[in-house]
């Protein structure tokens, strides 16, 4: 049953984003711009993914902590399905102004 363990990454996760600590400093949005967010961002998740994978492949070699392996392994998963999500909204609008008429 992987959705109990979904949901309560789902719950950290979106406790961490209330937290001024989630990762974004509260004054960096309203001084910055959308790309430079949107670049920080990218670049978060892709660090996420790699710490997975690191975690999974120290694991393998017997040098890692399971609990830390699964905990690692989990929020580059909850970081996928969050990429993922986005682009397809980001596609659906795409698709939805390409079909407005003019």
């Amino acid at each position: 049953m992987a959705i109990p363990a979904a949901a309560a990454a789902a719950y950290r996760a979106a406790a961490a984003i209330t937290t001024p600590t989630a990762g974004i400093a509260p004054a960096a949005l309203p001084g910055g711009n959308f790309s430079d967010f949107l670049s920080g961002a990218i670049k978060d998740s892709i660090n996420t993914i790699r710490q997975g994978e690191q975690a999974a492949t120290q694991q393998v070699a017997g040098k890692a902590n399971i609990v830390d392996v699964v905990n690692s392994v989990n929020s580059a998963e909850l970081t996928l399905d969050t990429v993922v999500a986005v682009r397809d909204k980001v596609v659906a609008a795409y698709q939805s102004i390409m079909n407005m008429p003019i």
